[in-house]
């Protein structure tokens, strides 16, 4: 008998009833942009510039790291790895599976 685990993500354990607005979404990413690598979650949920209930925050993070905008050393500092000019150089190539029809 084999056994397989389902990785459940925050808003699945958590029974998030609200969703993040877009605005939210932004400033939280804008700011893990500009401070990449300094903080650890909690501490860059301390520092954002607006607050945020942590519920909101976890599902953000989660989804900016599902998307790969942003990623986690091996110390737990959150880094913004998003490289919109590599995407754009990336984007038209035929042989990529995303343009096969």
């Amino acid at each position: 008998m084999e056994f397989t685990t389902i990785k459940k993500n925050y808003s699945e354990l958590n029974n998030v009833a609200r969703s993040p607005t877009l605005q939210t979404v932004l400033m939280v990413e804008k700011f893990i942009d500009e401070n990449s690598g300094e903080y650890k979650k909690t501490d860059l949920f301390n520092n954002l510039p607006k607050k945020v209930m942590w519920q909101t925050f976890q599902v953000i993070m989660e989804y900016l790291e599902n998307i790969g905008k942003i990623a986690y050393d091996n110390k737990g500092h959150v880094v913004y790895i998003w490289n919109p000019e590599l995407v754009k150089k990336y984007r038209n190539k035929k042989e990529l599976e995303w343009n096969a029809k």
